[in-house]
């Protein structure tokens, strides 16, 4: 991804701030820091580019999912519903959080389709966690109708897709509480990392307490400090911060890039009229960080991902991918747990080993993906673009 293209001087400068100062703590030693904040300006910062009222750098993705679902209210038994495309850690945050997830169709934006959410409400539906998918975004419209019809919440995983935006709001900003990640393989990385964003004061503050053991970070003496609520601790460091920091001031021109490559490479595809593009509802708030297409049948698809491999192209298959589709979610499936789930406790508890979602799988053996980088010379766009022409070619027998 993005991020690691561009390691540089910045990301050591914001390091080295924070190690001259030795506070790794993002919390109190005012005194010790000379005035070194790295996660309270980038949540600051942040905030400005997403254009949100409040955000909170946590220790990961997976955590900030897990905190956008504990500030909702979210727990036992409630269901919520969730998609089978995307890496699985949004639905690990369900099952720790002791609630139930449901699985609804997707789309060929790739996302959680407004129909399959329909589908997918039960008396016990009290949210959506919607997950943007590798830089665009679902029918925003519909689907908030939907929630907003059924009285829903919406927590939105942006991380894939950080950079988007849908008729100028950024991606982030459509549910109650949103969350990203900042691992190695985001477009912005600090190795691990992660943020909840929030335009609602009063789930802020559940967040920034629940998030460490409960401190209302009240004073200036973290002995001192009371805590009105339980909570967990999903801090992130300073260092974390520090880098992400970094990145996200290079955020800007990774998405121009990407868009500019992403643009050349379309244009190949549009020379084969078998192929059809991934339905982007807002084609100019994609972040470009993938390209995703389908073909006719999943024959040819495979026949493509082959071509792509064999000519040395980034290429996805997802629909047997081993991280990011239900069928090779055999862990899941199996409820393979080293310890009692909340889930294997409850009552008509949905069997994943028998999950079905024909939709779903139509469309993901059908879909391929190929990477954007941003670091490409007009060298390497050439020597792509020629070798994109040759797969597609030879897999479509054109």
């Amino acid at each position: 991804m993005a991020g690691t293209e561009l390691f540089g001087q910045e990301e050591r400068k914001e390091v080295m701030d924070v190690l001259e100062t030795g506070v790794l703590f993002r919390y109190n030693h005012d005194a010790q820091r000379n005035g070194i904040f790295k996660a309270k300006i980038f949540e600051q910062e942040f905030g400005t580019y997403l254009g949100a009222k409040h955000t909170h750098f946590c220790a990961s993705g997976t955590a900030a999912d897990s905190l956008a679902l504990a500030c909702c209210g979210i727990g036992y038994g409630d269901e919520v519903i969730v998609p089978p495309y995307g890496f699985i850690a949004p639905i690990e945050a369900v099952l720790l959080a002791g609630a139930i997830p449901v699985f609804a169709e997707i789309d060929e934006t790739l996302c959680l389709s407004p129909e399959g959410i329909e589908k997918a409400i039960t008396p016990r539906t009290k949210a959506v966690l919607l997950i943007q998918v590798f830089g665009s975004m679902a029918k925003m419209d519909e689907l908030v109708a939907v929630c907003n019809k059924h009285n829903l919440i919406l927590v939105e995983d942006a991380a894939p897709a950080l950079g988007g935006s849908y008729k100028g709001k950024m991606l982030g900003n459509f549910g109650k509480m949103s969350a990203f990640s900042f691992d190695y393989y985001k477009i912005i990385t600090a190795g691990e990392g992660g943020a909840i964003a929030t335009n609602d004061d009063e789930m802020y503050d559940r967040a920034h307490k629940y998030s460490d053991h409960g401190h209302d970070h009240i004073g200036e003496v973290r002995g001192a400090e009371q805590h009105p609520i339980l909570g967990y601790n999903y801090r992130g460091s300073e260092l974390g911060a520090a880098v992400v920091l970094a990145q996200l001031r290079k955020l800007p021109y990774m998405i121009e890039k990407q868009k500019k490559h992403q643009h050349i490479l379309k244009q190949v595809l549009l020379e084969f009229p078998e192929v059809k593009l991934r339905l982007v509802p807002d084609v100019d708030g994609d972040s470009a960080t993938f390209l995703s297409f389908f073909l006719p049948d999943n024959e040819k698809a495979i026949r493509t991902f082959e071509a792509f491999q064999k000519e040395g192209l980034s290429a996805s298959y997802w629909y047997r991918n081993n991280f990011h589709y239900h069928r090779q979610w055999g862990h899941l499936k199996e409820m393979k747990s080293i310890f009692n789930l909340p889930l294997m406790k409850i009552n008509n508890a949905p069997d994943y080993g028998k999950m079905e979602v024909p939709e779903s799988d139509a469309i993901m053996q059908r879909l391929m993906m190929t990477q954007i980088m941003v670091n490409w010379s007009e060298e390497d766009l050439t020597m792509l673009t020629t070798k994109m022409r040759l797969a597609l070619k030879i897999a479509l027998k054109k």
